[in-house]
C-alpha cells in the first residue's frame, strides 16, 4: 500500500488594512489562476458595507433609489422622465441613477475606483447627486456640479470638500443650517427652509461639463423648479454657471427673465417675476484662498437672501 505524502493546508488571509488607492478589488494567485475578490468598504459613519460606486437601494444614507428606479440612458429619456416626475422623492431617485452622459458616467465611476489616497478606505457614491434640503424651500441655492472627491464620494451636494465647508459654515452662521459640520450624508446636517442643488448632477472632469452635458442635465433642474417653485422666494446662484442655469430654468418654465438677460456679479440681483435672484461668487478654493470671496462677503449675501425669503 502506497503511503500518502504529507498533507498541505493552504490558508488565504485577506487583510483589512488598506494600502492601495484602489482597495475595492484584490487579485489572489493560486495554482496559476488569478482570482479577483471584490471587497465592500464601510461607510465612514454608519460602518455599513458598500460597493464603489454604490448600488441603488442598498442603504446608503439619503438614497431614495432602488433597483426598480427608472434609469435614463439618453438625453431624450431624461426629458421624458423629468417631464413625468410627480414628487421630489421620485425626482431624487431618478436623478441619482441617470446614465445619459457617457463621459460623465465614466469619470464619476472611475473616480469611485481610483480614489484619492486619503479616502482609499471609504466607499464612493459614484452616482449623480440629487438636490437636498427642504421639500418646500423659500430659499434655493444653485451651484455648478459635484466635486470628484466631495459630493461624488459622500452622495450629498457640497458635502465632503472645502467648498462645502465654506458654504455650510455661512448657512449655519445665518441660521439656515443647524450645524456647520458637513462631512458625510449621515452627519445630522439639516437646512432651514433651504434647498441646495447643482445645475449638473455628475462630477465632471476638470470641473467643466460640456455644453451638451449641461443641456442633457437641464430637464432635471427644470423638474426640480416645477416641484419647488410655489414656495421659493429667493434663489442664490453660486458663480456665473449657476446664474446662467437659473435664468434658463426660469425661462423654460415661462417665467420673466427680461432682455438683455441680467448679468452675474457678486451681490448682483435680478427680479424674475416674484422670485429674486442673487449672485454670489462660488466658494471654490480658487476664490476663498485668494480672498476673492471672504466669509463676510458670503454672510452678506445670505443675510440678505434670508430676509427677502422671509425665513425665520
Amino acid at each position: 500500500m502506497r503511503k500518502s505524502g504529507p498533507r498541505v493546508l493552504f490558508v488565504i488571509v485577506i487583510s483589512t488594512k488598506i494600502t492601495a488607492v484602489r482597495p475595492a478589488r484584490h487579485a489572489i494567485s493560486w495554482r496559476g489562476h488569478s482570482v479577483h475578490v471584490e471587497l465592500k468598504l464601510p461607510h465612514p459613519r454608519t460602518r455599513a458595507l458598500f460597493d464603489s460606486p454604490v448600488s441603488p437601494g442598498t442603504g446608503w444614507p439619503g438614497d431614495t433609489a432602488s433597483s426598480a428606479t427608472a434609469v435614463a440612458t439618453t438625453p431624450k429619456q431624461v426629458v421624458r422622465l423629468a417631464t413625468a416626475v410627480q414628487t421630489l422623492g421620485q425626482l431624487d431617485a431618478e436623478v441619482s441613477v441617470c446614465r445619459a452622459c457617457p463621459r460623465l458616467v465614466k469619470w464619476r465611476e472611475d473616480v469611485a475606483v481610483d480614489k484619492r489616497k486619503s479616502y482609499a478606505d471609504q466607499p464612493y457614491w459614484g452616482r449623480p447627486i440629487p438636490g437636498w434640503g427642504s421639500a418646500t424651500p423659500r430659499l434655493m441655492i444653485v451651484g455648478l456640479a459635484p466635486a470628484a472627491h466631495g459630493g461624488n464620494r459622500t452622495g450629498r451636494v457640497f458635502t465632503g470638500d472645502r467648498s462645502g465647508d465654506f458654504l455650510f459654515a455661512a448657512l449655519h452662521r445665518m441660521g439656515l443650517a443647524n450645524q456647520a459640520l458637513c462631512v458625510d450624508a449621515a452627519d445630522g446636517l439639516l437646512l432651514n427652509d433651504t434647498r441646495v442643488l447643482a445645475a449638473v448632477r455628475c462630477a465632471p472632469p476638470a470641473n467643466a461639463p460640456t455644453p451638451a452635458e449641461r443641456a442633457a442635465c437641464a430637464p432635471w433642474l427644470d423638474a426640480e423648479w416645477r416641484l419647488t417653485q410655489p414656495s421659493v422666494r429667493v434663489i442664490v446662484a453660486l458663480g456665473g454657471f449657476g446664474w446662467r442655469a437659473v435664468l434658463d430654468m426660469v425661462r423654460t418654465a415661462g417665467g420673466v427673465v427680461g432682455s438683455p438677460a441680467p448679468k452675474f456679479g457678486h451681490g448682483a440681483t435680478a427680479q424674475l417675476g416674484e422670485v429674486t435672484l442673487i449672485g454670489c461668487f462660488h466658494p471654490s478654493q480658487q476664490n476663498t484662498f485668494t480672498g476673492r470671496l471672504t466669509p463676510q462677503m458670503m454672510d452678506d449675501v445670505f443675510e440678505r437672501a434670508k430676509a427677502l425669503a422671509g425665513v425665520e
